[in-house]
């Protein structure tokens, strides 16, 4: 044991004594010793002690907050930790680590894997904590800023990407303050905690020391063949690949569908369909039969019952048609659709989605939702109007600006309005359940809800109806 002890201090000190002849450096000793020069050295840089900055304030906060909570949200904001770790781990290495591209995906596999983590807890059976889950979940992919190697890589700038995933979890961390807001103090505490994590943490953070990327070491060791020096995983996921894929379909068939219907209408008016049928006799009629009854058997309840309570659909659909609209249909329990290149001249039409949530990032003219249930949609700004028809339980947020939100023949819509978005003209008709959240009066303020009358009272006074709103408890 001390021979192995001293042989390990006299290459420590030739590595020294390499370093000094040398003007310096940061070398690597033997992985078979107790401690790393390298390590030491680069967890000295500012960038590295910024970071801890980062980590004991605003993950402490977050952690602090979910302590007085327990249970699930106390073990997410616990992975949510673990994979700041992780990425501080990540950052000391890469200041010991030349680029290679090839090996990129394994070097950053070990984040990535606790990403997982969260993610799988969102999974199965939802709890009553699942906004919880699922906001801390999706926050998590602000930290594949990381990943960024360049404008081709296919990821936004590090400061853009933080904010965008920011606004992907936002949208179920504004559920949690909505909820417990008059209810319990500590869960508004954790959201607001989650959200000053990333916006402004990280995002400043990555401002100050990373605007273009990580740096890494030029005369550094291969990434594949760099492993992380302690116990906690120690990278961040590769970068991502496109949130959605397009799903082929066939094209567009309502064309031949009303020449169908035309062509059926024209038949039934010659009577050329009713000419082949058989006529029916007295023995045939129902009330004849002695085989029937008109009572309906259990069995024949249950097969009725069982059936679903949608009609068929068509295929998944998620594409950009003649160049000028997106079509978003029959999407079932997709949490993760996003449409990322679009213009202000494009369309974006949702009909028959269910259980999903769909981000729209850029300017478009025109977005509508049809026939959907349980579906959530962030887009950033419209041109012309947002329009909800025939929908269920449906939530949406603006994150810019849109002149017209129009919502007809639905039950249940949460709009998020944020501050550039106050003077939206919202019209409603044969629409229940209409909440509008907009910020409070402080950047720090909850969210102040709004519920629309969906009931008037209509006076006859003076040879004309007048007509006023009943106004709601709640706004």
């Amino acid at each position: 044991m001390e021979e192995d002890l001293i042989k390990r201090l006299e290459a420590a000190v030739t590595r020294l004594e390499g370093i000094s002849s040398n003007g310096g450096g940061v070398v690597s000793v033997s992985r078979g010793g107790d401690f790393s020069i390298d390590d030491d050295v680069a967890s000295s840089d500012p960038s590295i002690l910024a970071y801890d900055d980062l980590i004991s304030q605003c993950v402490g906060r977050a952690l602090t907050a979910a302590e007085k909570i327990g249970g699930v949200v106390l073990d997410v904001t616990k992975v949510v930790a673990e994979a700041f770790a992780s990425q501080k781990e990540l950052l000391v290495r890469i200041k010991q680590t030349q680029p290679d591209l090839a090996g990129l995906a394994g070097f950053l596999k070990p984040l990535n894997d606790v990403t997982m983590k969260a993610n799988a807890m969102t999974e199965g059976k939802r709890s009553d904590f699942f906004n919880h889950l699922k906001a801390a979940s999706d926050s998590l992919s602000a930290l594949a800023w990381i990943a960024f190697t360049g404008k081709d890589c296919g990821m936004s700038m590090p400061i853009a990407h933080v904010e965008e995933s920011w606004q992907m979890a936002e949208f179920y961390n504004n559920k949690v303050l909505v909820e417990y807001r008059n209810k319990d103090a500590d869960h508004v505490e954790w959201a607001k905690a989650l959200k000053e994590l990333y916006v402004p943490g990280l995002r400043d953070y990555v401002k100050s020391q990373y605007p273009l990327g990580p740096v890494w070491n030029a005369s550094g060791k291969p990434a594949t063949a760099t492993a992380p020096a302690k116990g906690p995983p120690g990278a961040p996921a590769p970068p991502p690949a496109p949130l959605f894929s397009s799903e082929s379909s066939k094209p567009s068939s309502s064309s031949n569908q009303k020449q169908g219907m035309s062509a059926v209408f024209q038949q039934l008016s010659s009577g050329a369909v009713t000419s082949g049928l058989r006529k029916v006799t007295d023995d045939m009629k129902t009330k004849n039969r002695t085989d029937r009854s008109g009572a309906v058997s259990a069995i024949e309840k249950e097969t009725r019952a069982s059936k679903p309570a949608f009609s068929k659909t068509g295929p998944p659909k998620m594409e950009l048609q003649m160049g000028r609209k997106w079509a978003v249909e029959n999407q079932i329990g997709k949490k993760d659709l996003v449409i990322s290149e679009c213009d202000s001249k494009q369309s974006v039409y949702i009909f028959g989605c269910k259980d999903s949530v769909l981000q729209i990032q850029g300017k478009v003219n025109n977005i509508t939702i049809d026939k959907c249930t349980k579906m959530g949609v962030v887009f950033t700004d419209v041109v012309a109007a947002f329009e909800i028809v025939n929908c269920n339980n449906v939530e949406v947020q603006c994150q810019g600006s849109a002149p017209t939100v129009s919502v007809d023949n639905t039950t249940g819509c949460q709009l998020y309005l944020n501050k550039d978005s106050l003077e939206t003209a919202i019209t409603t008709a044969k629409s229940s359940e209409i909440n509008v959240m907009v910020p409070g009066a402080t950047p720090d303020g909850d969210w102040v809800e709004h519920a629309l009358p969906q009931q008037y009272n209509h006076v006859f006074t003076e040879g004309k109806f007048e007509t006023t709103p009943v106004s709601h408890s709640g706004a």
